[in-house]
């Protein structure tokens, strides 16, 4: 029970830590673009990233893929920078509540995301040959920080939709917009080459 509490909680703080704000920028550009009454929506898009976080570090806990953690780190920001972008061209059709990209985002995407964490958590599991509880636990803590930091971004946007009387296209410009800003300043800071 001690090491499902272990890994549960360190798959939460990932996503809670706020000096990894990386994880907390991708979730607000994928998820401003829903309310809601789209919670299936949500529910996938939440899944979905955590699969695609899941499966690049479990192949890299299995020692199946390396990747460079410079690349990674760079990689990251691009992923949130080309999302909060791709909201910002759709804006008018996603605040109608059409179909959009962030769910194909959170499951590609996603995988990224997963190997900006595959180092540390190698060094944390060390050579266990046990590896499967780890990650699953792991995943877990990931989903439930998931739901609880889109719940938040789902309230602030009904807040400012209902509240301040912004129009849904405009929330998710603006926070599409200030999410990209911080991205792009982030790719400059871990550009690679």
């Amino acid at each position: 029970m001690n090491d499902f509490i272990l890994y549960f909680k360190m798959g939460l703080y990932h996503v809670l830590d706020i000096r990894a704000y990386d994880h907390i920028l991708f979730l607000i550009v994928l998820a401003c673009v829903y309310i809601f009454r789209q919670w299936t929506k949500l529910i996938w898009l939440v899944t979905l990233f955590t699969i695609g976080h899941s499966i690049t570090l479990a192949l890299s806990a299995y020692g199946i893929i390396n990747v460079r953690a410079d690349l990674v780190e760079f990689l990251i920001p691009l992923t949130i920078f080309i999302t909060g972008l791709m909201n910002i061209f759709t804006a008018k059709k996603a605040s109608q509540g059409k179909e959009n990209q962030n769910l194909f985002f959170a499951l590609f995407f996603g995988l990224v995301h997963g190997l900006g964490f595959s180092n540390y958590f190698k060094m944390m599991i060390g050579r266990n040959e046990d590896k499967l509880f780890p990650l699953l636990e792991f995943a877990l803590g990931v989903e439930v920080a998931q739901v609880i930091i889109v719940l938040i971004i789902l309230l602030i946007g009904a807040l400012f939709q209902g509240i301040f009387n912004v129009s849904r296209r405009d929330w998710i410009l603006v926070a599409s917009a200030v999410v990209a800003g911080f991205a792009a300043q982030m790719m400059i800071n871990r550009v690679f080459w």
